[in-house]
């Protein structure tokens, strides 16, 4: 029986550990899962939440693998004790969570609801908005959350472009581009884009003064991904310019948000308090006993984090 550390905040104990027994007993395995202990040296895997407290991963001798909780592992890999597999979460609810939030603001763009919905002067705007066809929309980023959203956009008929750091297999709903030519191209066509790319070194500021100056003049733009992904000013300055015409935004460098801070009043930016995409206990609880499987099996494990690249 392996014993299974729940290392995360003392009220997530209460959501989660039904669902984990649950979930590995339909795998056939029984665990012992404790929200302490104090034995370290006999854990067999973390399931991890960094907001716990954990930091040392020394103790844990025989340790086989840390499950994390969250999608975004930028907090969690350059852990200079963790030295041993380390798997990011990636579940149906996260995935169908986001597909959700980036669908509704694209829709919301690409019909002009807000302006819709400010024009309630008795002023008749008769105008329709042009059809999803002839909409370019652009996802920066193609792993598990950025694909389920381009598919989506492209089901509801959205010319879609889909832009990876390195190549990715052809779709028949989605272009594909990857590399710096590529993203230079996919910017160049993004009448509304959306962020979905990890917080690694490469990708920090990837939305700067002369990136966002290729984009449509009055693109919008969605950032349910990083806040990293954004130079700040850049992005201020671009507003205020027209240059892009409203950002819809759900992550930031600091969190939560500071009271002082100009994206709470500038009049084109939206802001949501990091609320696209949840870790549900219910869904996720089935990936950490797949992956709990698969480690007692001699299996790969699902989702294993690239320490080299940073996801």
């Amino acid at each position: 029986m392996p014993n299974v550390l729940f290392a995360a905040p003392a009220e997530d104990w209460p959501r989660y550990e039904p669902h984990l027994h649950r979930a590995c007993r339909a795998r056939g395995i029984t665990i012992n899962l404790v929200p302490e202990t104090d034995d370290p040296a006999s854990m067999d895997y973390i399931v991890y939440n960094p907001e716990g407290g954990l930091e040392d991963f020394t103790p844990f001798t025989r340790l086989r693998a840390v499950l994390s909780l969250w999608a975004g592992v930028e907090g969690i890999a350059p852990n200079p004790t963790l030295t041993v597999p380390l798997a990011r979460m990636v579940d149906d609810g996260l995935t169908l969570g986001m597909r959700d939030y980036v669908a509704g603001h694209v829709l919301r763009y690409h019909l002009d609801i807000d302006a819709s919905l400010a024009s309630q002067t008795g002023v008749w705007l008769p105008d329709p908005p042009p059809l999803a066809r002839e909409r370019s929309v652009a996802v920066l980023g193609q792993g598990a959350l950025g694909l389920a959203c381009a598919e989506a956009l492209a089901g509801l008929g959205f010319r879609v472009v889909g832009w990876s750091r390195s190549p990715k297999p052809p779709h028949p709903a989605i272009e594909r581009e990857h590399g710096a030519d590529g993203l230079a191209r996919t910017l160049s066509r993004a009448e509304i884009l959306v962020l979905l790319l990890p917080a690694t070194r490469a990708t920090e500021n990837l939305l700067d003064a002369s990136r966002l100056a290729l984009l449509p003049r009055g693109a919008r733009i969605i950032n349910p991904g990083r806040g990293t992904l954004i130079d700040d000013g850049a992005l201020l300055a671009a507003l205020d310019s027209g240059q892009v015409a409203h950002a819809t935004l759900d992550v930031f460098r600091e969190e939560p948000l500071p009271p002082d801070h100009p994206y709470w009043t500038h009049p084109r930016v939206t802001v949501t308090p990091h609320i696209a995409a949840a870790t549900r206990p219910e869904t996720a609880s089935e990936t950490i006993a797949e992956n709990i499987r698969r480690g007692e099996a001699g299996e790969p494990l699902l989702h294993l984090v690239d320490r080299s690249l940073g996801y």
